[in-house]
């Protein structure tokens, strides 16, 4: 029986060289047998990380009968053709977040990946650290009482704008569809609900025309409210807080504690004052491949990660409809059909 998939990667991608790629060679059921680009430095990298094979093209990569599985870290608006040209060829598809820049277009991805017997998952990788699942856990407890606000926030500052993909509105650039993805995620991922209603708005690169920073509201029928905000044009911030009629939980390090080796922290706040801590360690990108790896090996499939692909890309929509309209804009289970 086989022990372990053989992966391909498509490009040479930054996330690719500085966490997937690592996470490949820890990883106890993956293996990186090949990696495909264009760019002159893909031998370096192969040489790096040990990967037998290089290809010049990633048609030709999808053809070699010896891969199982490919990951692809390329822009936004890359996905859908590669995504769809994979899975013809039998690889299952581990994509970088946003997966799709709409929801119909993801719906198209996922419905050729059943059709060719694949696997496909969305990576994002947060999720996989066990602090979420213990936010979940003290929640359900009911330490903070009633949920009332939850509060997510990611950002950093994009130094070098010029020919970056990130303000590149053709490559699905853009702080929302970067980061904001994740605070939405997050937000739906903790509540386990979806937000009935949504407003945003933002702020543009006057150049490029691309939003530099979203900040949004959503509101659930049970009385949830919240509130997110994400950009590229500013200091780094990675946290997200749940606040209830009796306490508090805050999660300061909510997308990246591989920054603290993979230790997160999380703060319950009571409400007479007092406060506790707890640690956990996780490695979230090696878990992700695992995690995938594990679903190739055994034929099982993610169903509610594929729901939450696209139910997070109808938010995303929403949102951008929110934009637009400048008002709130109801959520429902069919994508929007505006244009931009």
């Amino acid at each position: 029986m086989t022990t372990f998939v053989r992966w391909g990667i498509l490009s040479t991608a930054q996330i690719a060289q500085d966490e997937l790629l690592p996470a490949y060679m820890d990883a106890a059921n993956a293996e990186v047998t090949a990696i495909a680009s264009s760019n002159p430095k893909v031998k370096d990298m192969a040489l790096k990380f040990s990967i037998p094979k290089v290809y010049e093209s990633y048609d030709e990569l999808l053809k070699d009968p010896d891969i199982d599985a490919v990951y692809i870290p390329l822009p936004n608006a890359l996905h859908s053709h590669w995504v769809k040209r994979a899975a013809e060829k039998g690889k299952h598809v581990l994509c970088e977040k946003p997966a799709a820049l709409t929801a119909g277009e993801a719906e198209e991805m996922i419905e050729v990946c059943k059709k060719n017997s694949v696997l496909f998952m969305e990576a994002f990788m947060y999720q996989f650290h066990p602090q979420h699942q213990r936010v979940k856990e003290i929640i359900a407890s009911g330490e903070i009482g009633e949920l009332k606000i939850m509060k997510s926030s990611l950002s950093f500052y994009l130094e070098d704008k010029a020919g970056n993909i990130r303000v590149k509105p053709e490559l699905g650039g853009g702080s929302l569809y970067d980061v904001g993805c994740y605070c939405i995620h997050s937000i739906r991922n903790v509540l386990s609900a979806e937000p009935s209603r949504v407003y945003a708005s933002m702020k543009k690169n006057p150049d490029s025309q691309v939003d530099m920073s979203v900040v949004g509201v959503l509101d659930f029928d049970n009385g949830v409210t919240a509130l997110f905000d994400a950009a590229m044009d500013r200091t780094r911030i990675d946290y997200y807080e749940i606040i209830g009629t009796k306490g508090s939980i805050r999660v300061p390090n909510a997308f990246v504690p591989h920054f603290n080796n993979g230790e997160a922290l999380i703060v319950i706040n009571a409400e007479d004052g007092k406060y506790r801590e707890e640690k956990l360690i996780g490695h979230q990108y090696v878990l992700q491949v695992e995690y995938f790896s594990r679903c190739v090996l055994e034929g099982k499939i993610p169903n509610y990660m594929i729901e939450n692909t696209i139910q997070n890309l109808n938010v995303i929509e929403a949102c951008f409809e929110s934009i637009e309209r400048k008002t709130f804009v109801n959520i429902s289970s069919s994508h929007s059909k505006i244009t931009r």
